[in-house]
C-alpha cells in the first residue's frame, strides 16, 4: 500500500536483534526502508541479521554492534549518519533475578536497568534528536510495556514456581518513564518538526513451555493468548510512515485487551 511506503526513509532501530526487533526490521524493509540495526550482541549475530534482510529484500542495511550506555562510542558511531528519519527505541533489559518476592528491592539490578532502559535511551535519543532538529524533521517511536501503565497482576505467576517469568520492581521502575518521556519530546520538539509516540506491547512470547503460566495467562487476558511477534509489524510500519503524520504524544497499546479491565 502506497500509504505506508517507507522508500528512502532511514530507520534506526536499537535492540534490533531481539524478538520484536527482528520482526519489525524485516517488515520495515519490506516496505522499502533503509535500516540501521543497533544491538549490543555479538558482531556475527547482528551482521547475520542484516545479511538475511539484504538477501531477502535487496535493502540497504547497516549493522552496528553498540552498547547504548557507552556515551563516547555512541557519539563516534552516530557521527557518520547525517539523516535519520525514524528512531525506534527498543533496546532494554528485562532482569531475571531469583527473589523470594518479586517486589524485593535489588540495588545493583535497579542501577543496571536504569543505565540501559532510562539513561541509555535518553543519551541515544539526544544524539539522534540533534540530527533531526538540524534536518527540521524526525519521528521517534519509543517502546514501553504494559507495566509502564499498569501494575503486574501477580495472579499471572501463581503456581509457576519459577522466578524466570516474573516482573521484578526494577523493570517496572525503569520502563514506567517511557510514556511520559515520549510526551515530553512530543510537546517540546513538534515545532521543530519532530514527532514522538509510544508503543505498549504485551506478552510478545515466542516459546514459553510453562503450562501453568499459559493457563494463568489465558484466564487473565481478554484475548486469551500470547502476542505473535508478527502482530506488531503493522503498527510499526504505520507509525514509521507518513500515514501517521498527525499522531504525536500518543501511547498505543497492543496488548490483546490486557489493560482494558
Amino acid at each position: 500500500m502506497k500509504e505506508f511506503n517507507l522508500k528512502n526513509k532511514n530507520i534506526l532501530i536499537t535492540g534490533s536483534n531481539g524478538l520484536i526487533g527482528k520482526n519489525i526490521s524485516e517488515a520495515l524493509s519490506r516496505y522499502g526502508a533503509n535500516l540501521i540495526l543497533v544491538d549490543n550482541v555479538s558482531k556475527n549475530l547482528i551482521t547475520n541479521q542484516a545479511n538475511k534482510i539484504i538477501k531477502k529484500y535487496n535493502s540497504e542495511v547497516i549493522p552496528i554492534q553498540l552498547d547504548i550506555t557507552d556515551e563516547k562510542k555512541t557519539k563516534i558511531v552516530l557521527r557518520k549518519f547525517n539523516k535519520i528519519d525514524v528512531l525506534i527505541n527498543l533496546a532494554a533489559i528485562d532482569p531475571k533475578i531469583n527473589k523470594k518476592n518479586v517486589y524485593d528491592f535489588n540495588n545493583s539490578s535497579l542501577k543496571k536497568s536504569i543505565d540501559v532502559n532510562i539513561i541509555g535511551t535518553c543519551l541515544f535519543t539526544d544524539f539522534i534528536l540533534k540530527k533531526m532538529i538540524k534536518n527540521k524533521k524526525g519521528n521517534i517511536i519509543n517502546v514501553a510495556s504494559t507495566y509502564s501503565i499498569v501494575s503486574p497482576n501477580m495472579n499471572l505467576y501463581k503456581g509457576t514456581n519459577t522466578f524466570q517469568i516474573n516482573k521484578p520492581i526494577e523493570y517496572i521502575i525503569s520502563k514506567s518513564f517511557i510514556p511520559n518521556y515520549s510526551r515530553y519530546i512530543a510537546t517540546t520538539y513538534i515545532k521543530k518538526g519532530i514527532r514522538c509516540n509510544t508503543v505498549v506491547p504485551h506478552a510478545v512470547i515466542k516459546n514459553n513451555k510453562n503450562k501453568i503460566f499459559k493457563t494463568n495467562f489465558s484466564k487473565l487476558s481478554p484475548i486469551g493468548r500470547f502476542c505473535k511477534p508478527t502482530e506488531l509489524n503493522g503498527l510499526f510500519v504505520f507509525l514509521s510512515s507518513d500515514s501517521s503524520s498527525y499522531m504525536n504524544g500518543s501511547t498505543i497499546t497492543i496488548d490483546g485487551g490486557w489493560t482494558a479491565w
